[in-house]
């Protein structure tokens, strides 16, 4: 299982389409926040519009995609000589379709959703992504066949929208979020993206870690898979993922660990050898303090959210 794969299948992601924004000039959007465990996305199929979120203000063109992990209320807005107007909202069967006031031609189609995600692998790794994160999948012509092809499909289900229409909306949502977080600096993304590095011996040495978070991982036996000196291969990590070693590997042993907890009986001090740590106490403490619970109440936690949705979702006799 790569990298992006093994990420999205411990964090347990499911997507939702919200709304498609079909808006035209000197239009102004606020979207409020969201939720903890969720994270807002837009798409930006066609046209160009400026997303401002916090302090940053985004210029968004044909195939980019602002992620938000933060969940941070944010505005869209389309430019124009005209005193910005607001939207009409039109209900839909899988997500309602925003338009500006009195009509006017479209100049942009957005689609708006969100992603939400499991408190321990999930959150560790929505916490651990810039934010908020724009990708140009636009800029690389691998991405941009690609993109064009979901964007078919999310364009042809949108004008069905029908039965089906959520879940399949749900599916193209998270091929884009796969698409996101293997995009590399190079080629789609300015900032540093620790699950896509471009450079191969630094993405290895992140695939390893994942691949065997228990193993005896000291920078000496990294660098010397990466074939660099340790100064050399600390610099181009810290380049190519935007962390340090060390952050990186407590993140990747508790995303591992959470996921553990999750899917297994294991008790908490196998889950902690499992993983790299010597300790069950020095575990509790390095759970805690990134997950913000001991792993026992996660463990816990998780296992009644799993029964609350099953006995929601199986009919009464």
């Amino acid at each position: 299982m790569d990298t992006v794969s093994r990420l999205l299948h411990m964090s347990r992601i499911t997507a939702s389409l919200d709304k498609r924004c079909l808006l035209g000039n000197s239009t102004r959007m606020s979207v409020p926040g969201r939720p903890k465990l969720e994270s807002p996305f837009h798409i930006l199929l066609e046209g160009k519009c400026q997303l401002q979120v916090g302090a940053a203000s985004l210029e968004m063109g044909p195939g980019d995609v602002v992620l938000i992990p933060s969940g941070a209320p944010h505005r869209v807005v389309t430019a124009g000589p005209s005193t910005p107007v607001g939207i009409d909202e039109l209900p839909g069967g899988a997500f309602d379709t925003l338009r500006t006031e009195r009509g006017g031609e479209a100049v942009i189609d957005l689609f708006c959703g969100h992603y939400r995600f499991d408190a321990g692998a999930g959150a560790v790794l929505f916490r651990s992504l810039p934010d908020p994160l724009h990708v140009s999948l636009g800029q690389s012509p691998d991405s941009a066949e690609l993109l064009r092809r979901v964007s078919d499909l999310m364009r042809g289900e949108a004008r069905h929208d029908g039965s089906g229409s959520a879940a399949i909306l749900s599916a193209l949502s998270t091929v884009v979020l796969a698409m996101v977080l293997r995009s590399s600096r190079d080629t789609t993304t300015t900032t540093a993206l620790w699950t896509a590095a471009a450079d191969d011996r630094i993405a290895e040495a992140v695939e390893g870690v994942l691949r065997n978070p228990g193993a005896d991982w000291t920078i000496d036996r990294l660098s010397r898979a990466a074939g660099m000196s340790r100064a050399t291969f600390l610099r181009h990590f810290g380049q190519e993922t935007g962390m340090t070693v060390g952050t990186f590997l407590a993140r990747a042993r508790l995303m591992a660990a959470a996921d553990l907890l999750s899917a297994t009986d294991a008790t908490v001090a196998a889950v902690a050898g499992q993983v790299g740590y010597a300790s069950e106490s020095a575990f509790s403490r390095a759970f805690r303090s990134e997950v913000g619970t001991t792993p026992a109440r996660y463990r816990r936690d998780q296992k009644q959210s799993r029964s609350q949705t099953l006995s929601v979702r199986t009919p009464r006799a």
